[in-house]
This record gives structure tokens, C-alpha cells and sequence, in this order.
């Protein structure tokens, strides 16, 4: 926040980046926003070396946590990451298009949503979509708003509509103190039940 005159100003950000949408998008997973750009190691969804997100694809598509990991520059391997997404129909957006951080860090705790996604318009480009995947409690609180539902508890779904269910899978952040191999469950029941794995 900056002080001014004894107002209190507001900073915000907009998502950085536009949804990955492959052509025979299945399911759509959600986060809340991603952490600041200096945590980044790529421009692309889930950047932070430390989030397990891309470990636990890893270990569901190619038994290996390191699969999509380049040793050798320390970064995720963001060609392979999206030839994978495209591959089995992973779509990948986030729930807050535009944020407030309240402490200044990645925390969902100190997240405030000011202006969730545009759902509906994002569900309209992803006809083959039947399901959406939250990663976490805050953005499972997003979509349940955005739905008109409620929120599923950790690691089961939700039926939405005729034809999309509502997951809720487990936070990819290490703040959850969760192995990623177990994590890597809950994501490969998902994906089992809607036909990708």
C-alpha cells in the first residue's frame, strides 16, 4: 500500500498470462494467481521452483517427479510442459483476474480476489470440458461462488451442470505439507474418472 495525503491506496495486479486452452480441453485446473514475477523460473502457469504442481504431473504422466524439471538450468521444461497439456486436453487458468495482495507475498491467505476470471466465457471456448479442478481451498471458495455451489471438500467433486463436475484437489504449494506423491493421487483419481489417464 502507498500513503498519500492520508489515503490509503490500493495496488493491484492483473493475471499475467492468457488461459492455456488445448483444442480438446477435458478438464480446466484453477489456482488462485500466481506468486510475484521475481519467484517465476518461466512465464508460464505454476512458475515457482518450490510449488509442486509440475512434480506431481510428473509422477502421475511419466512415474518421475523430475520429468518436466531441467536439471541443468534449474527451470521447468515449459516445452515438454505444454506439449503434455495439449496432449491430454489439460487446460490451466487461474481464479483472480484481478488481485490485491495484502502482504505483499504469494500467501492465499492474503489474497484478496478483487475480480474473479470471467468462468463462463472461458467454459465456452473448452466445449469437450467435463470437469473443473481447483488447486486449493481458496480458489475451490472462488469457483463456488462463481458456481453457485458449494465448495467440495479436499479431494472430491461436485456435480455442476449435465455435463462439468467441480473437484477440489489438494493445494500444490508447500505450504501444505502434503508428500507430492501423495498429492499426486488425489490429481490421478481426477484424471482417471474423466478419461485423460
Amino acid at each position: 500500500m502507498k500513503e498519500n495525503d492520508d489515503i490509503t491506496v490500493k495496488e493491484y495486479e492483473y493475471h499475467p498470462w492468457p488461459p492455456y486452452i488445448p483444442n480438446n480441453a477435458k478438464v480446466l485446473i484453477m489456482g488462485t494467481f500466481p506468486p510475484q514475477p521475481k519467484r517465476w523460473s518461466m512465464n508460464f502457469y505454476y512458475p515457482n521452483r518450490t510449488n509442486d504442481f509440475w512434480r506431481i504431473m510428473g509422477i502421475i504422466f511419466y512415474n518421475d517427479k523430475n520429468a518436466l524439471y531441467d536439471e541443468s538450468g534449474k527451470n521447468f521444461d515449459i516445452d515438454k510442459i505444454k506439449k503434455l497439456l495439449d496432449s491430454k486436453g489439460i487446460a490451466l487458468n487461474d481464479t483472480g483476474h484481478k488481485i490485491h495482495r495484502q502482504m505483499g507475498n504469494a500467501s492465499d491467505k492474503y489474497l484478496e480476489i478483487v475480480e474473479p476470471v470471467d468462468l463462463k466465457a472461458l467454459l465456452k471456448q473448452m466445449p469437450e470440458c467435463r470437469a473443473i479442478a481447483t488447486t486449493g481451498e481458496k480458489a475451490a471458495g472462488v469457483i463456488a461462488d462463481l458456481t453457485s455451489t458449494e465448495a467440495p471438500k479436499m479431494g472430491e467433486k461436485i456435480k455442476w451442470t449435465d455435463t462439468i463436475s467441480i473437484w477440489r484437489m489438494p493445494s500444490t504449494s508447500r505450504a501444505y505439507p502434503v508428500a507430492p506423491e501423495k498429492k499426486a493421487e488425489f490429481y490421478a483419481k481426477m484424471f482417471r474418472e474423466i478419461g485423460i489417464l
